[in-house]
């Protein structure tokens, strides 16, 4: 009995790997959204969520949803590239970025920035906050993009939950932070909203890391968490397309564990903070 169990547990295991292959093709093949190389643990958790959400019981019933069903495949979208933010999560990152980012951007006339799968104005906004009280922000242009329009459109509101403000608040004073993270925002409809004048230069577009290719030259490339997500071959690919885009001592940022070893990347670049996954390439 013990040995029919477990061959029907894999069974049902190996359907639903099936069936997610054919929902992630369906997706690429219809809407041009390619997750087929994402690491499957954590994607089928996500495909769960939704599942739980629509109340349907297999992978099968999700896919004739998002395939049929106005929004629905927004709603898969958003939730395979959803990840947890934040600069102003983490002063102590703050604090090594800003330390490492200022000395290369004055000697550069007109430097960009780049910020890979950015989903919060937080990330961008807080950014802005530290190159305003280096005097950097009006000669830096920020590109802020993600693979899903409608999260990318939320973020380039400049909004967030009014609740997190003080928390932000400290986060930032913890980092290095000049001045008051509360003077940068206003209160609006509920919510806290960061000022037009540190959005001004945060250019926000959709994009793929895993069909674009490079589109600028970039001083800093920041892309933390998102790359966790990602299986083997199209880490590596994500990271080479940022080697790609930087100039000779440029800075990349990833999370502490990037993959740059896996990616045989790391002889390419000198570690400036690698604890928290500052990278300043050196060949």
């Amino acid at each position: 009995m013990a040995a029919s169990v477990e061959i029907l547990a894999t069974r049902v295991e190996s359907v639903e790997d099936l069936e997610t292959d054919l929902l992630l093709e369906g997706v690429f093949r219809r809407f041009g959204h390619d997750f087929r190389g994402y690491r499957r643990a954590t994607l089928q958790h996500k495909l769960h969520v939704l599942m739980q959400r629509f109340g349907v019981q297999t992978v099968s019933a999700l896919q004739e949803r998002v395939m049929h069903e106005e929004g629905a495949a927004d709603s898969l979208l958003r939730e395979l590239s959803a990840h947890s933010a934040g600069l102003l999560d983490d002063p102590g990152y703050l604090h090594a970025l800003r330390a490492a980012l200022v000395p290369l951007l004055r000697s550069c006339p007109s430097p960009r920035i780049w910020i890979a799968e950015c989903l919060s104005a937080v990330d961008a906004c807080a950014l802005s906050i530290l190159l305003a009280e280096e005097n950097l922000l009006e000669k830096t242009q920020i590109f802020a993009t993600a693979e899903s329009e409608s999260l990318l459109h939320e973020a380039s509101s400049g909004r967030f939950a009014i609740d997190c403000l003080e928390e932000y608040a400290e986060s930032y004073r913890q980092s290095g932070g000049k001045s008051d993270l509360r003077g940068y925002c206003r209160e609006e409809d509920g919510q806290a909203v960061f000022s037009d004048a540190l959005r001004g230069n945060i250019t926000w577009a959709q994009y793929s890391l895993v069909t674009n290719a490079s589109f600028n030259e970039f001083q800093l490339i920041i892309c933390r968490q998102a790359l966790a997500e990602f299986g083997t071959m199209l880490r590596r690919r994500a990271l080479r397309l940022f080697y790609d885009s930087m100039p000779l001592f440029g800075i990349l940022s990833v999370d502490a564990d990037g993959g740059l070893d896996t990616a045989h990347m790391m002889s390419r670049y000198k570690a400036i903070a690698p604890e928290q996954g500052l990278y300043r390439r050196v060949v």
